[in-house]
């Protein structure tokens, strides 16, 4: 039986401009857009138009103030926010809001039953947005805004966010770190940006124990990444039997990228996809979305892009 599979992919997130010289720029998504097309994988895949995300979803994660601040420092013509790193352009603000929105439209339709699973090819990416803070490219986090929606607005109870962007996602740990229904697994270099992500690094309150932080150190490759996944993640989702499953989907640990130092290969990917699709088959009915994040070598993006969207559309694990 063929598996319904959905993606948004667009030429819309190129309009996100971070001016010349910038890592996060728009050739990303260009390069995303191009290498899945020829890897014709457009029949596989039921293409979605970016949506932008509502207030209602956003307020849930941000405070209404950032996100004003957000609006204005783009409406404005201002080329940094927050941080010298997070540059924004006068688009910026609105493709934002269709990452984010793009996000929670492919969980809701995977919560449906309308697809299986779903691959959204946003920027900026989300992981290092704080409530009330931009950085690391991030204006918005997309992936607590999406596991927010399927909370409130789908009824999920468990979810689980799996983080293998070469950097910790700290936006993400800090907006979730309280709740126990939500949990937050990372895989990624230490040290590095943003310097959060150690082991000791557990949760808080009733989320104590929701929140699993794996580092490895630089020159890391296939062998320590996935066992990882196969070890930590596997064991932490076995006790937590989540719901639904989401993937920070950032390829930039991979050994060409610029700015990690960990030596994943493409067919890494492959593995990591096939151990995240496992666990939601065995524990989710197979309700996958992945998101992306980091990933800034352009040839080495578009094909780990491809390895992982061709193993999600796999007939088997």
């Amino acid at each position: 039986m063929t598996r319904a599979l959905g993606w948004v992919i667009d030429p819309a997130f190129e309009d996100h401009d971070t001016g010349p010289g910038h890592a996060e720029r728009p050739d990303r998504a260009r390069a995303v857009r191009e290498a899945v097309s020829r890897a014709g994988l457009a029949a596989r895949y039921r293409a979605m138009a970016p949506v932008p995300v509502s207030d209602r979803d956003l307020e849930r994660v941000h405070d209404v103030e950032y996100i004003r601040r957000v609006e204005r420092a783009c409406a404005s013509g201002e080329r940094v926010l927050d941080s010298a790193d997070t540059a924004i352009s006068t688009a910026s603000a609105h493709v934002a809001r269709l990452a984010a929105g793009s996000a929670v439209a492919l969980c809701r339709e995977v919560a449906a039953g309308r697809i299986a699973a779903g691959f959204a090819a946003v920027r900026p990416p989300g992981h290092h947005a704080e409530r009330d803070l931009a950085m690391g490219f991030c204006l918005f986090n997309n992936v607590v805004v999406a596991a927010r929606h399927l909370q409130v607005e789908q009824g999920i109870a468990r979810i689980l966010i799996v983080d293998w962007d070469v950097h910790h996602g700290n936006g993400t740990q800090h907006l979730l770190e309280d709740d126990p229904d939500v949990l937050y697994f990372s895989v990624h270099q230490w040290p590095l940006y943003p310097g959060t992500g150690a082991r000791s690094e557990r949760g808080r309150g009733p989320g104590l124990g929701a929140t699993v932080n794996c580092p490895l150190p630089p020159g890391s490759g296939d062998t320590e990444f996935l066992a990882t996944l196969e070890g930590d993640l596997t064991s932490a989702a076995e006790a937590f039997r989540p719901e639904f499953v989401i993937v920070s989907a950032g390829f930039d640990a991979h050994a060409a990228d610029p700015l990690g130092g960990l030596r994943v290969t493409t067919g890494g990917y492959v593995a990591a996809t096939r151990i995240v699709r496992g666990i939601a088959e065995r524990h989710a009915a197979g309700r996958l979305v992945s998101v992306l994040e980091g990933g800034y070598d352009l040839d080495a993006l578009g094909a780990s892009v491809v390895a992982h969207l061709e193993t999600m559309a796999m007939e088997a694990v």
